[in-house]
């Protein structure tokens, strides 16, 4: 099957047959070409009118190079020699150190003469381990920072890259804490390899950095100088992944994909990515779940977390992520279960307030555009996509058996401070600003 189309979102999400690539923007034609074995080829031409789109101004910042494939992991040895001679390598608490991946990471590193050094991150890193880090290694002159890992060790990978010669401390820069002062550079070169999908940290320009506890935060170091220079995307570095690190993980990436395709910053380049990105998160993160060893979801779910990073980096995400911080900060609740058990009941509460208060609201039929792609039902009218939306990301949460915030101790009583401490940069660009009441219905729904 052959297709050329300009994506259109009523037949992306209505016939997948016929349009599997479509994405939704503007006026459009698609070219269906159709081979049947023992017959003659046959052609059909399908003209859809739509109003024009409007393209909108809109920045793109600064991406990484992306190496992305099946067995890209054996490449690294040689970028990372592109760049100098010693590398810190910078993973998580142990997981990777016992994967077939490491042995071969160190084996192509001593091939290609390097020395290397290796920091372990367990957990979410926080301030403080990132200054501790550049303390303990500014002076061995390393040419390189190589994080290895989930998000978290690729934000204190990026962290650290970004601060082993200025020196300072992370604090200086944190967005909400402390002096807030402009991050000047320059950043030790940085290679990101995700052995998870879910955070996209490999293409953003932040990193998220963790004090738990009362009095705790959860903020962004963030300046395009931070970015990447390779994100080496290898989709077989997630066979080893457990179960529930796919559900949550996974659950993250779409919701970035929902909330950046609705946020107020959006813009039809970004919308277009995200788009492909749910499109393979709806194909791929039930399928990964049930067996990791499936190659195609795989790498289904490696790409949706990619772009996921790409999309939320340049037009922000929405109020799941905006809750998820202080969630993180105040409760061990891990970043992508607080995504996860949120973002139907988020969704739900956007959307009952904006038939309210903005019903000619441009994300209202963005948000069906996703109901009607991720139910296969293209010919559903807007509110009935809305429905199907929800009760889909409902039916995710269950079978990805996603825990409601009481498991992490969350009672109704902390639900003000909760509330107070969720309007940073991600709550911005909700596509309509929710009042406290109405966030706090979205966590009273979850506890």
């Amino acid at each position: 099957m052959f297709s050329v189309d300009w994506g259109d979102p009523s037949c992306a999400a209505g016939n997948d047959n016929l349009h599997d690539s479509c994405t939704p923007s503007g006026k459009h034609a698609h070219l269906l070409c159709r081979q049947r074995v023992g017959k003659v080829a046959t052609i059909r031409s399908l003209l859809i009118r739509k109003p024009p789109v409007r393209i909108t101004d809109f920045s793109l910042s600064r991406l990484p190079r992306v190496e992305f494939g099946s067995g890209a992991i054996a490449k690294l040895p040689a970028i990372a020699h592109a760049y100098g001679t010693k590398a810190l390598l910078v993973t998580g608490a142990g997981s990777l150190k016992n994967s077939p991946a490491w042995p071969a990471v160190i084996s192509g590193l001593d091939a290609q003469n390097m020395s290397w050094l290796h920091l372990s991150i367990p957990g979410e890193p926080s301030p403080q381990r990132v200054d501790e880090a550049v303390r303990a290694l500014r002076a061995e002159s390393i040419d390189v920072v190589i994080g290895i890992g989930g998000g978290s060790a690729l934000d204190a990978a990026k962290a650290i890259a970004g601060l082993l010669k200025p020196g300072n401390s992370v604090m200086d820069h944190l967005e909400g804490v402390g002096p807030e002062l402009p991050y000047t550079g320059p950043a030790t070169p940085f290679i990101a390899v995700p052995t998870t999908a879910g955070t996209g940290s490999e293409a953003t320009k932040n990193a998220v950095l963790s004090v738990q506890g009362t009095e705790g935060f959860k903020k962004s170091f963030r300046d395009e100088k931070l970015v990447a220079e390779v994100a080496l995307v290898d989709p077989d570095l997630l066979a080893t992944c457990p179960s529930a690190v796919i559900a949550a993980n996974g659950m993250d990436a779409f919701t970035q994909l929902l909330e950046s395709y609705v946020s107020s910053r959006a813009a039809p380049l970004t919308d277009s990515l995200a788009w492909g990105g749910m499109k393979a998160a709806r194909d791929g993160l039930l399928a990964l779940y049930a067996d990791a060893d499936d190659a195609a979801a795989r790498e289904r779910m490696a790409y949706a977390a990619l772009v996921s990073g790409i999309t939320l980096a340049q037009v922000g995400l929405g109020s799941v992520h905006g809750l998820a911080a202080p969630l993180g900060a105040f409760f061990p609740i891990p970043h992508g279960v607080a995504c996860g058990t949120l973002v139907a009941t988020a969704t739900r509460i956007n959307i009952e307030t904006l038939r309210v208060r903005e019903p000619a609201h441009p994300a209202l039929e963005k948000y069906a555009q996703v109901g009607r792609l991720l139910s296969h039902q293209g010919q559903l009218d807007q509110k009935a996509s809305h429905a199907a939306l929800i009760d889909t990301l409902d039916a995710w949460t269950r079978q990805l058996g996603l825990p409601t915030l009481a498991h992490y101790g969350v009672t109704p009583a902390d639900i003000p401070r909760i509330v107070a401490n969720s309007r940073g940069s991600s709550m911005k660009t909700n596509p309509i600003r929710l009042d406290d009441s109405e966030i706090a219905a979205i966590l009273a729904a979850r506890i």
